[in-house]
């Protein structure tokens, strides 16, 4: 088989290929299968990996979806959602990914805005594509993977196995797409936790990069074995040279995961690496606590998509040997990673936090480069216009590097607001503030749009900033979380925050409680004049994050709170 080199090909499964040819029978997938407290695994290594990738990338184009064509995938974490993935690198086919968690009206939304040529997927998603009509007017064809005869015959699908047979009869072998490193690899759906979810165009050279940031930054080296908890992470493990372990749990909702499949995972293949969100930290966290659990093969923990609490990284990391520490990583679908700050160092900052100088994430890993500009809703079109703020001055948060998307899919406003040209490459705008402190460490304040700007009729008086508010009165016992939102009072906008008690902690008097916040409130600059609070019995929030709170929603309580 003729090899083709990462320099002239920017395909992703490039690495498989040298993975295969390199170590070919040692695992690169293994899927747990738990059942009644026992478990099961699929397994496949790197070389049959290949070959069956191969064998569906031969399959599809033979069956009429050409190069270019976008397909949506729809298959939970299996060996076959590996394997379609990559054959679908090959072929040239773009992968439209969405998260099944979104809910019913975002992923509806989706389908219409990317326009799928192919839909795969599971029984249940072609049927909820019937009878909601996802992708209706653009989908060509439908490929099923899985399920039992009925659910099979339901989906009036082509199934994967007739996939694999057209492919089979090829027995040439098989020379994948060679795009260039700029061409559309695929299109991956923001998550939705913080606004209308948008489709990002990922290249393959922003794939390359984030391959590079794992080794490079990361030291994930071939031959380790990974916890992988989502799913979009799992597929770097093969293309690392490492092996990607994949629980039996539900991706889209990670908090549901029963810990002690996690906990076989890990000890039946001595995983060496785990990719944890903040949410399920946490969970596994409680449960090693509760049973002293230790997790001795793990060497990295790699955590993303929220910040997570230092109180939930600290419990978590009584599982793990000594020098072992949580690698915290900042970013979104956009660009990620950015930035990266190891467990040991966040501790250190984390009196700093308390007092609302924000969340340390940690300095640019390598070739990211992050400025912080003056904070507006205006798009930007040239970065010769911006001047950069200086150091420990909060604005938005900007990244520029070879992981940062250059535009959403047919979303050109969308686009024109979050991208600016810096000489022919785009920057991002994170939609999150914070600021960089005198040694280059970025401290993360907020989202953008949760900014709470007290006003006396349309004059501005203070302008509040979500988590260093926020993280001054979480360190009151009875608090467990709190959120600050802007209340219309006579016409006048004032801050109000939001708390969620710690169960934990009985409050015997609210009125008592408010009285402390507001004295807690005075003690620093950027949080006097926080005088109101209500006490709301159970948080909205991301189900997929559990971090990311639903603060329009709260918003709304709040105001009608208010007004009782």
């Amino acid at each position: 088989m003729t090899q083709t080199t990462v320099d002239t090909n920017a395909n992703i499964c490039v690495h498989l290929q040298r993975a295969a040819h390199t170590m070919p029978t040692e695992l690169a997938v293994a899927v747990q299968q738990a059942k009644n407290g026992t478990f099961a695994y699929q397994e496949i290594d790197f070389n049959r990996l290949h070959q069956q990738s191969d064998t569906i990338a031969k399959g599809l184009l033979q069956y009429g979806i050409s190069r270019g064509k976008k397909a949506v995938l729809m298959v939970t974490p299996s060996i076959e959602f590996f394997s379609l993935t990559f054959g679908l690198f090959k072929a040239g086919i773009i992968p439209i990914l969405v998260d099944p968690g979104m809910g019913i009206k975002n992923l509806k939304q989706c389908f219409a805005e990317s326009q799928p040529d192919v839909f795969i997927g599971i029984p249940k998603a072609h049927v909820a594509r019937r009878i909601l009509g996802w992708g209706k007017g653009s989908v060509e064809q439908v490929i099923n993977v899985g399920g039992t005869r009925l659910q099979r015959w339901l989906t009036n699908a082509t199934q994967l196995e007739t996939i694999i047979q057209i492919g089979s009869r090829n027995t040439q072998i098989f020379d994948m797409a060679t795009p260039d490193k700029d061409d559309m690899a695929a299109i991956l759906f923001t998550s939705g936790s913080t606004g209308t979810p948008k489709g990002v165009v990922y290249s393959h050279g922003m794939f390359q990069a984030q391959i590079n940031a794992l080794k490079h930054d990361y030291g994930i080296t071939p031959g380790e074995r990974d916890l992988a908890t989502f799913p979009l992470f799992s597929l770097f493990g093969p293309a690392l040279g490492m092996a990607s372990i994949v629980p039996d749990m539900d991706a889209s909702k990670p908090i549901t995961a029963n810990p002690a499949n996690l906990f076989a995972a890990i000890e039946q293949y001595q995983c060496s690496n785990m990719f944890v969100n903040p949410a399920l930290l946490e969970r596994l966290g409680q449960a090693g606590e509760q049973t002293q659990h230790k997790l001795n093969s793990v060497q990295r923990v790699i955590s993303a998509g929220a910040p997570a609490t230092i109180s939930a990284i600290k419990r978590f990391s009584q599982m793990l040997n000594p020098n072992v520490q949580v690698l915290n990583s900042y970013g979104a679908t956009e660009s990620l990673p950015i930035s990266m700050i190891g467990s040991q160092a966040l501790f250190n900052t984390s009196d700093l936090t308390d007092q609302g100088k924000g969340i340390c994430v940690g300095k640019p890993i390598s070739s990211v480069d992050i400025s912080i500009i003056a904070i507006t809703d205006n798009p930007i079109e040239d970065w010769d216009n911006v001047t950069p703020l200086p150091a420990n001055q909060i604005g938005e948060i900007v990244v520029k590097g070879p992981m940062v998307s250059q535009a959403y899919y047919r979303r050109l406003k969308a686009t024109e607001h979050a991208k600016i040209n810096d000489n022919y490459v785009y920057r991002h705008r994170m939609g999150d503030v914070g600021y960089l402190d005198d040694d280059g460490q970025l401290w993360m304040c907020g989202r953008k749009g949760h900014i709470v700007d007290a006003k006396r009729g349309k004059q501005k008086l203070k302008r509040y900033f979500t988590i260093p508010c926020e993280r001054v009165f979480n360190t009151h016992p009875q608090v467990k979380r709190s959120a600050i939102v802007g209340v219309e009072v006579a016409g006048d906008t004032v801050p109000v925050v939001c708390i969620e008690l710690n169960k934990e902690v009985v409050c015997s008097n609210s009125k008592a409680l408010y009285q402390a916040l507001t004295a807690l409130a005075e003690q620093y600059p950027h949080t006097q004049g926080i005088n109101r609070f209500l006490i709301h019995p159970d948080f909205p929030v991301d189900v997929r994050h559990n971090a990311k709170i639903f603060r329009e929603k709260l918003a709304v309580w709040a105001q009608r709170k208010w007004r009782e």
